[in-house]
């Protein structure tokens, strides 16, 4: 793997149906795809209830791998597509990654994928 390239990995939290416009916004942008994860959220703004029973709201997690060169793009598309400048949308944060694995043909321009 070639040392030079650094990646970030974009994780967006939203509601469930929403995670479609995230990935395809994020493809717009430059992104490869991603990964969806499910799960329930307790936030603030959770604490619904359905004939006194409390409903726990589903979530769907999007991770997206991406270089460097390509974050601040990738992730201005997916708030802009998640609407996440408004409250209770959802929430997207970056983490740098130190070491990744698997997805040589970002890292090396002479690995050509069939599509």
């Amino acid at each position: 793997m070639n040392a030079e390239v650094q990646f970030d990995l974009i994780i967006t939290i939203v509601n469930k149906g929403t995670c479609k416009n995230i990935i395809k916004a994020s493809k717009q942008a430059g992104a490869e795809g991603g990964t969806i994860i499910y799960g329930r959220g307790t936030g603030i703004r959770e604490d619904k209830t359905f004939l006194g029973i409390p409903i726990e709201p589903e979530k769907e997690i999007v991770l997206t791998i991406v270089p460097q060169t390509n974050t601040e793009k990738i992730h201005a598309a997916i708030i802009e597509a998640g609407k996440l400048d408004q409250p209770g949308a959802g929430i997207s944060f970056v983490v740098e990654l130190k070491k990744v694995a698997g997805i040589c043909h970002l890292c090396d321009p002479e690995i050509v994928i069939p599509k």
